[in-house]
């Protein structure tokens, strides 16, 4: 088969759509036998009839009929493909309405917030801080920032950092601790997270090998995690929480990581947008600088006890 010149899909495209070829010609803008040339040259190329020609009306043959389906896919694709590039190069602008966790977006996607209105000041934000599940659709939500393990959801998602979680406790209780593995912690009081779905079931792991799983006998509970990260700061019992939280108390002496050579389970930062084949730039954006600032989220691994005790 010979080259085929594409070009000639949007004249066949086009008598198609409108039945005629004076009705095609006048929508091209071109005259009548441009066209006709045009199409007749595509079924030569092809090597076969894509139309029934009468005096009336002009019909697709049933190669014609499948070529045509194609042509629409076609352009439509490319279409969006415009509109993409458009879309990508486009300031942004308007309302972005991001939902987060209370913990996470007060301490991490807040700040990035600041940075977002500053480079972009066409853009105003609003964040909706709340450990419930927001309906995108329903609460018209351009993105969501989940933190930890997703369920099967039909929304798209995203993974953009990752975080880390500590066994800490207050200085006032860690210096009179002397624990060897996990199964020492079950013993000691410990500040239970009731946002997680089992916020006494912690597995450990050394070097990723010997799992160990303990359950942990709570003293204190609360569905709230800064809360948790408060009442363990008071010196109020032993407690697991996210790096993005605890690693500044840790880097600042307020918080001992325990148990430095067992790590728990990491988790995965993500964005969740509702189903659209093409997002806004003031969306891309932000996910932009979330991924940029990947790197300075996924904090570095804040010192051990034992290290702190050598620095001084």
């Amino acid at each position: 088969m010979e080259p085929v010149n594409l070009n000639r899909f949007a004249y066949f495209t086009a008598v198609v759509d409108a039945g005629s070829f004076t009705k095609a010609a006048k929508r091209l803008g071109i005259t009548k036998t441009v066209v006709s040339q045009q199409v007749a040259r595509l079924e030569n190329e092809l090597k076969t009839s894509l139309l029934f020609r009468t005096t009336r009306r002009v019909e697709p043959t049933e190669s014609g009929r499948l070529l045509y389906a194609r042509c629409v896919m076609i352009f439509r694709e490319a279409e969006d493909a415009v509109d993409e590039v458009t879309r990508a190069n486009a300031t942004p602008t308007g309302v972005l309405r991001i939902a987060a966790s209370n913990d996470y977006g007060a301490s991490t996607i807040a700040p990035l917030v600041a940075a977002f209105v500053r480079k972009y000041p066409a853009c105003k934000v609003e964040l909706l801080l709340s450990d419930a599940r927001l309906d995108l659709v329903a609460d018209q939500i351009d993105l969501s920032v989940r933190v930890g393990w997703l369920d099967d959801s039909s929304h798209q998602t995203r993974r953009v950092g990752r975080f880390r979680q500590f066994l800490v406790a207050a200085p006032s209780l860690s210096d009179s601790l002397a624990l060897s593995g996990p199964e020492d912690v079950v013993a000691l009081p410990f500040i239970a997270n009731l946002a997680l779905k089992e916020p006494l079931v912690w597995r450990f792991t050394r070097d990723g090998f010997d799992p160990r799983t303990v359950r942990m006998q709570q003293s204190i509970m609360s569905n709230s995690t800064p809360a948790v990260l408060t009442a363990t700061l008071a010196g109020g019992g032993v407690s697991v929480l996210p790096d993005f939280l605890a690693g500044e108390h840790v880097e600042a002496g307020r918080l001992i990581k325990l148990l430095p050579d067992w790590s728990l389970q990491t988790g995965g930062i993500h964005v969740v947008y509702p189903a659209a084949r093409f997002r806004p730039p003031k969306v891309s954006a932000f996910v932009a600088m979330m991924t940029s600032g990947s790197a300075s989220a996924e904090r570095r691994d804040p010192p051990s006890a034992l290290a702190r005790s050598a620095r001084r």
